[in-house]
């Protein structure tokens, strides 16, 4: 009986130390990075770029309005990377000391007024067409809203959006799902919506322009890679993928 039992405690023994042995430890790296909503596509093609030329890495994204993110930084938020929509959250986001080492401008981004296809509301642009009208735009918060904001002073007009978002992917879904008759968004948005949405130039738009900063945080986890990605953004590669989405790279 005793020999049996041992045999049998040597048989569970010896399964568990073989089960140990055949798992092997997880060697894969991973480099986070916030970015503002409207790189939503863009990064998330440069990510699995990234990931191709770095075997054993992934990008993980979160994104969300600028003021958001630099919110979740202050926070205690871990991530390797910070791309803002605007210099005035990255600036934020220098003073708080949670960057690391230089940030530069990679993309330039304008506004525009997207509707549902056919344009059920009639709009022609930011005039009396919105009257009675649902518009949407982001919340003066975030570099979106905030862009809106000086664009109707610049233009001297009184918008009246029946809601402001969080972020601008929020404001495109809305004129997407047919919640709102307009929205404004940046170009880029417009562009990536394809036929789902109608784009209506905003004369004088180029008048306000935001420029979109990346930079490697200080808290990094994994800095060299982030300062890798960086340099993916930065770089011609880069530059192609922002210029195709229809941004305006330096």
């Amino acid at each position: 009986m005793r020999r049996l039992v041992g045999l049998c405690l040597a048989l569970v023994l010896g399964l568990a130390v073989s089960g140990c042995g055949s798992a092997p430890a997880s060697s894969e790296k991973t480099v986070q990075v916030f970015a503002a909503a409207s790189l939503t596509k863009v990064f998330t093609d440069l990510g699995a770029a990234f990931e191709k030329s770095h075997p054993g890495t992934k990008v993980v994204f979160t994104f969300d309005g600028s003021s958001g993110l630099v919110d979740q930084l202050k926070g205690g938020a871990k991530a390797d990377v910070f791309a803002s929509a605007d210099e005035k959250n990255m600036n934020n986001a220098v003073a708080a000391k949670l960057t690391s080492g230089e940030q530069t401008i990679f993309a330039r981004n304008e506004l525009t007024l997207v509707v549902p296809p056919s344009n059920p509301g009639k709009i022609t642009g930011l005039n009396d067409s919105l009257k009675g009208k649902k518009l949407v735009v982001c919340a003066p918060e975030v570099p979106c809203g905030s862009a809106t904001n000086t664009l109707a002073q610049k233009l001297d007009v009184t918008l009246k959006p029946v809601s402001q978002e969080s972020k601008v992917t929020d404001v495109l879904g809305k004129v997407t799902s047919g919640e709102a008759d307009a929205g404004i968004v940046y170009v880029t948005d417009a562009k990536g919506a394809g036929d789902k949405v109608e784009t209506i130039a905003i004369e004088g738009s180029e008048q306000v322009v935001n420029n979109y900063p990346i930079s490697v945080l200080a808290s990094a986890p994994q800095p060299a890679l982030a300062a890798e990605f960086v340099t993916l953004v930065t770089a011609q590669t880069g530059k192609d993928a922002l210029s195709a989405a229809g941004f305006v790279t330096p």
